[in-house]
């Protein structure tokens, strides 16, 4: 089994590598990345440690594919993963597709080839924007709750414009994905998954806000609750990335011999969620000091009070479950953190 690994050099790609090496030790894992997060490249040699195979390339480009030995299964691990990408003036519209989408077609067309099983890594960004914006909350226990007692945003929730640019490319894969695997007979998975988090990711307000959030309370770096009043309330639910090997696993043995749904939410759910003012409540108690949060009342664009992703579909298909719990995934974090004290230096350019 040769298993090709794209955005192995990042966070949740690491993570899958090197649980996927002690799951399947027989296995030939290798992997491409174009290093261009600030950090990746500390992932480059721990990696090639455990004898996983690191190539330095860009999946935008097929010939840099072309290099690689032919896979078996393909893990889509790359992206970037900012819904703000291509808005916020840091990267242009265009590269944002580029990166998102053109980069997916050329990962189809290598499976295409290959007969390989393509795992596609979503995210609960492709769900719509307005219906979770308008949503009716509450607040108990500072933190947002739905007042119809939602348990969870499930698969057949609306994915109708805006989803934001980010959103779009990573639902315009999947629906590409699964015409190509339809058309040349090969088979998709499309994981939808909540905010991955766990020791070693890279920090930053948009993106690993678990990560950035602990790692700037412990530092003491200037904080502030955006949006929504500026209290703070807004709430996500977090998953680690070594949740998913076992039904990956499962879904790449199943390969064609499936009828039901190939797009599955995968998430922590209301149980492991959390909103920013509990989290610097949890950092407080945590580092055994308080550090004071600014407020700065207007939302960003594309921000929403409550996103928690329903895996019921999930459990019921695939019998599947989060492991690790909340508590133990900031613990790591925190963890990590005082032992990398130049973290986000490091993980921000």
């Amino acid at each position: 089994m040769k298993v090709l690994i794209t955005g192995i050099c990042g966070f949740v790609g690491s993570v899958i590598a090197r649980e996927i090496t002690r799951a399947m030790p027989d296995a030939s894992i290798y992997g491409i990345d174009n290093l261009s997060r600030p950090g990746s490249e500390t992932n480059v040699e721990p990696l090639r440690a455990l004898g996983i195979d690191v190539h330095q390339g860009d999946i935008r480009f097929a010939a840099d594919l072309e290099k690689l030995p032919p896979p078996d299964w393909v893990i889509d691990a790359a992206a970037n993963p900012s819904v703000l990408a291509g808005v916020d003036g840091k990267m242009g519209s265009r590269e944002v597709v580029d990166h998102n989408l053109l980069s997916t077609i050329n990962l189809l067309e290598l499976c295409k080839d290959n007969s390989a099983t393509f795992t596609l890594l979503s995210t609960s960004r492709v769900y719509a924007i307005k219906p979770l914006a308008d949503m009716e909350t509450r607040v108990e226990n500072g933190a947002f709750v739905p007042a119809d007692g939602n348990s969870g945003v499930s698969e057949d929730f609306s994915t109708a414009a805006p989803i934001s640019l980010y959103g779009a490319t990573k639902l315009a894969s999947e629906t590409m994905a699964l015409e190509y695997g339809e058309t040349f007979d090969f088979p998709v998975w499309i994981n939808r998954c909540g905010v991955l988090a766990g020791a070693g990711q890279f920090g930053k307000p948009d993106q690993g806000i678990f990560s950035f959030w602990i790692n700037s309370y412990l530092q003491k770096r200037p904080l502030k609750y955006i949006g929504f009043g500026g209290h703070g309330h807004q709430v996500r639910d977090a998953l680690h990335p070594r949740d998913l090997i076992g039904v990956m696993r499962k879904q790449q043995e199943t390969g064609r011999n499936w009828d039901a749904e190939r797009i599955c939410n995968f998430a922590g759910g209301c149980k492991s969620s959390m909103s920013l003012r509990q989290l610097s409540d949890w950092c407080a108690e945590r580092f055994g000091f308080e550090h004071p949060v600014a407020a700065d009342p207007e939302p960003r664009r594309f921000d929403l009070p409550w996103v928690v992703l329903d895996s019921a579909l999930a459990g019921k298909l695939w019998d599947w479950n989060t492991q690790t719990s909340l508590t133990d995934i900031l613990e790591e974090i925190a963890t990590h953190a005082e032992a990398n004290p130049n973290w986000l230096e490091l993980s921000n350019g």
